[in-house]
């Protein structure tokens, strides 16, 4: 019998089913399930039109987290956060209202996921929870609704593919300039309903934030979730939430301790892909998709507009300090708008002690409360028609962030740029 890959392991852990080979339907037991402000509102029509007044399978798994409209700007959000928020009071369960940020980024810094759970919500980019071993993936209202009476969920195991990065990565490229190399390589379906595996001594250099950058666009490789875990020592890349599992441990059937974060040395994959980057350069994904990948240096000196810094692939707080290293004592270009919004609450109160927030704000960027931002229509940082706009979120197709075009770029890149008024190779 073959070794099983990290994914098949984490399933293993969360069913009674004996088959695990790719393609097979299994049952999940789900450790956490959740709903945003965006699609909660129908889970929870969803659950009365189904359910009616049934208790949810366990409160205490069970989550709201507001972070699309943060605070709501229209009335249709204002309405739904506020439907969710009273069916939660009569369901007991937690509500992380709209100062909380970013759903995917709060569960990691609570607590309430870490190596091997089983996490489920209404948020397509919740595979960003590979980053800390973790299974999430975004569903549908009603699958959600179903997950939050029962506990569980079917799910196809997906075969499993390998990359490996040879090569170190070096300044100035950052965590994004490696996963648009990687995204550049494997393009918009190279790792179309897969699960992906990342090893190499640049994924194992990565801290958590360069991981969650990384896994959080393994949705626009076409990948069902993404481990940036690679062969280093997993132990110390949990040290930070050791505290947080011990206080959430009664929360949970499965605990971190049970699973071995490797795969076994006989796993097998459907693919394995080399990507070099020895000699990587800065890197800018242009419109319309997420994998019309260049070097910057390709399209240095368009002019630009507008920049975004967020979003759950580079809201973090390393990303804005870098930020602030390349603009401290410099100021924008007087034809650029800069938009900050940080990934968390925490995120910004680090920014605030740091001094971090202070050196952007002289710098003259705009700083909003946390959130998304920046990702979909009626967030900040929408551009207009004619309008170049770089940014670090993670999608750029037309009028996914406005009538303008939208280029994706590292926060460093972005900070040389938003100083010279151009797409600018940075130093």
């Amino acid at each position: 019998m073959p070794g099983q890959t990290l994914i098949q392991k984490i399933f293993a852990a969360h069913t009674d089913a004996d088959d695990l080979a790719p393609g097979s339907i299994v049952w999940l037991d789900l450790d956490v399930r959740t709903a945003r402000d965006f699609g909660g509102a129908n889970v929870v029509k969803n659950y009365r039109a189904h359910y009616g007044d049934a208790p949810v399978a366990d409160a205490s798994k069970t989550f709201f987290t507001f972070d699309l409209v943060v605070p709501p700007s229209n009335i249709p959000y204002a309405e739904n956060q506020q439907l969710c928020r009273a069916w939660a009071r009569e369901q007991g369960v937690c509500v992380f209202d709209v100062d909380a940020g970013i759903g995917s980024h709060v569960a990691i810094e609570q607590g309430l996921v870490y190596p091997g759970v089983t996490f489920v919500g209404t948020d397509s980019h919740l595979n960003i929870l590979g980053a800390v071993g973790a299974f999430g993936q975004g569903m549908g209202d009603q699958d959600i609704a179903f997950a939050f009476k029962t506990g569980r969920t079917w799910f196809e195991v997906p075969p499993t593919m390998k990359v490996v990065v040879k090569g170190e990565l070096r300044p100035p490229c950052t965590a994004r300039d490696l996963t648009l190399a990687i995204l550049r390589d494997l393009g918009a379906s190279g790792a179309l309903g897969r699960a992906i595996e990342f090893y190499g001594p640049a994924i194992d250099a990565l801290d958590l934030a360069g991981r969650i950058t990384l896994a959080s666009q393994v949705t626009e490789m076409g990948g069902i979730i993404g481990f940036p875990m690679g062969g280093g020592n997993q132990e110390l890349r949990i040290t930070n939430y050791e505290s947080r599992i011990k206080n959430q441990e009664s929360r949970f059937t499965h605990h971190a301790s049970r699973f071995t974060f490797y795969a076994d040395p006989d796993a097998e994959y459907v693919e394995t892909v080399e990507v070099d980057i020895v000699g990587l350069e800065p890197l800018i994904a242009c419109p319309p998709n997420p994998d019309n990948v260049r070097p910057v240096r390709e399209v240095a000196g368009l002019p630009i507009d507008s920049v975004f810094l967020g979003s759950c692939t580079n809201g973090r707080f390393e990303d804005f300090a870098a930020v602030a290293e390349v603009v401290r004592g410099k100021h924008l270009a007087p034809r650029v708008m800069a938009t900050v919004v940080p990934a968390t609450r925490t995120v910004y109160g680090q920014m605030l002690e740091s001094g971090v927030l202070q050196t952007l704000f002289d710098a003259g960027f705009i700083i909003s409360n946390p959130g998304c931002g920046g990702c979909a229509s009626g967030h900040l940082g929408m551009t207009g028609k004619g309008q170049i706009n770089l940014s670090t979120s993670n999608r750029n197709f037309p009028g996914k962030q406005g009538s303008g075009d939208t280029y994706l770029v590292s926060p460093v890149t972005a900070a040389w740029s938003a100083l010279k008024g151009e797409i600018t190779v940075p130093k």
